[in-house]
Parts: structure tokens; sequence; C-alpha cells
């Protein structure tokens, strides 16, 4: 019985560790983005002023 739940928990870990990776990596993508999206628009500012 106690061999049941301890691979439930090692499954449920190794999910959590999966999904926080995943996030991560995630952000630091959108992240990365929204730098070069910035950059670019202060790259062109002179084209977007009135």
């Amino acid at each position: 019985m106690y061999e049941r739940v301890y691979k439930t928990m090692k499954a449920v870990g190794v999910w959590n560790l999966v999904l926080g990776i995943i996030i991560i990596v995630s952000g630091i993508f959108t992240g990365v983005c929204m730098i070069t999206g910035g950059a670019n628009l202060l790259k062109k500012k002179s084209d977007i002023l009135f």
C-alpha cells in the first residue's frame, strides 16, 4: 500500500518539476521578446514621434 503512495508522490513531484521548468523557460522567452520589441521601438523613436 505504501509503495503505491510513494509512486504517486514521485509522479506528482516529477510533473511539478517539469511544469516549473516550462514556466521558467517561457518567462525568459517572453522577457527577451519584450526587450527586443522595446529596443526596436526606441530605435525607431524618431519615426514614431509626431
